[in-house]
């Protein structure tokens, strides 16, 4: 059983920014985070590949946000730079037991209870 603790959100204003974290309790292989926003379908936001050698990440985010894993602390976290108001939602990790990158909701069986994100204007 794996189960996630995700923690780090807050209030930003614009142009700043958050670091996400997300520690699991079991083991965790592939990880990725998504966000939802109100009226609005989860969308895909970074994937990290158990290695940690692997990452990729939305068009939206490229360039703002990183992804990065402490595997001996079983633990990914969301580095997000330059944060937009579009950012606002709520962040969940999510994991897999697989080692491969993957971009679909469906593709990951745990999940962390999500984090609020809200960047002011």
């Amino acid at each position: 059983q794996v189960q996630l603790v995700e923690s780090g959100g807050g209030l930003v204003q614009a142009g700043g920014s958050l670091r996400l974290s997300c520690a699991a309790s079991g083991r965790a292989y592939a990880m990725g985070w998504f966000r939802q926003a109100p009226r609005k379908e989860r969308e895909f936001v970074a994937a990290i590949s158990w290695s940690g050698d692997e990452t990729d990440y939305a068009d939206s985010v490229k360039g703002r946000f990183t992804t990065s894993r402490d595997n001996a602390k079983n633990t990914v976290f969301l580095q997000m730079n330059s944060l937009k108001p579009e950012d606002t939602a709520v962040y969940y990790c999510a994991a897999r037991l697989y080692s491969g990158l993957a971009y679909h909701s469906n593709e990951y069986f745990y999940w962390g209870q999500g984090t609020q994100v809200t960047v002011s204007s």
